[in-house]
């Protein structure tokens, strides 16, 4: 099956309404780093990101396609790093970086458009294996 580089069998694509403020907010919050750009009649159609070894493709929302919302699990190298850089580049805290019962130190916050994420570090592959 050809998939392109960079990309898995499952991808994130994101539907937001101001995709290029959206676009911004990844980059400050999570390190994104922008790959491409499609835009027609003056609106982003695809923008694809890398954001660790994932790629996530965002839109702007239309009539067509409106705003969809998303829950995206991310396994970073320090939950809390990543936690406090979202929460300072505008997202809204949900839950304070904590250890969990599954092996992971896991916070919650939502985004700008709506989507919540899960920044989450390993800490005990035994838990979550139990």
């Amino acid at each position: 099956m050809p998939i392109p580089a960079g990309f898995s069998t499952v991808n994130a694509y994101i539907v937001v309404k101001e995709a290029g403020d959206y676009l911004d907010f990844l980059k400050r919050a999570l390190d994104a780093n922008e790959l491409g750009r499609t835009v027609h009649d003056g609106r982003i159609a695809n923008a694809r990101l890398q954001i660790g070894e994932s790629t996530v493709m965002v839109s702007e929302a239309s009539e067509r396609f409106p705003a969809t919302y998303g829950f995206f699990y991310l396994y970073v190298d320090d939950a809390d790093a990543t936690f406090a850089q979202a929460i300072r580049a505008g997202a809204v805290a949900m839950m304070e970086p904590a250890d969990m019962p599954y092996g992971d130190r896991q916070g919650m916050f939502k985004d700008p458009a709506g989507n919540v994420w899960g920044p989450s570090t390993r800490f005990d592959d035994e838990q979550f294996n139990a």
